[in-house]
């Protein structure tokens, strides 16, 4: 899958982006972490920080942070 959602249960920030990939009909993979901060290596790993959501977007190249950049960047470039 080209673009994958590393989010976490119960995360409002995290349906938001889940919200607005449905939406816009954007097939995407969800990668569900651990809900200790300290327990998110593979947010790490992929991002450089451990806060979620985190957005792949492999065919572009593109990992990002932060529900409103992620938001602005589905609306622009994926919708």
């Amino acid at each position: 899958m080209a673009v994958r959602l590393y989010a976490l249960d119960g995360c409002p920030w995290c349906e938001k982006v889940s919200d607005a990939l449905d939406e816009a009909g954007i097939e995407y993979e969800t990668e569900w972490v651990d809900a200790l901060h300290s327990d998110r290596n593979q947010v790490k790993r992929v991002s450089g920080q451990r806060g979620v959501p985190v957005l792949i977007d492999e065919e572009r190249g593109v990992t990002m942070a932060e529900s409103a950049n992620i938001l602005e960047y589905v609306d622009r470039s994926l919708a």
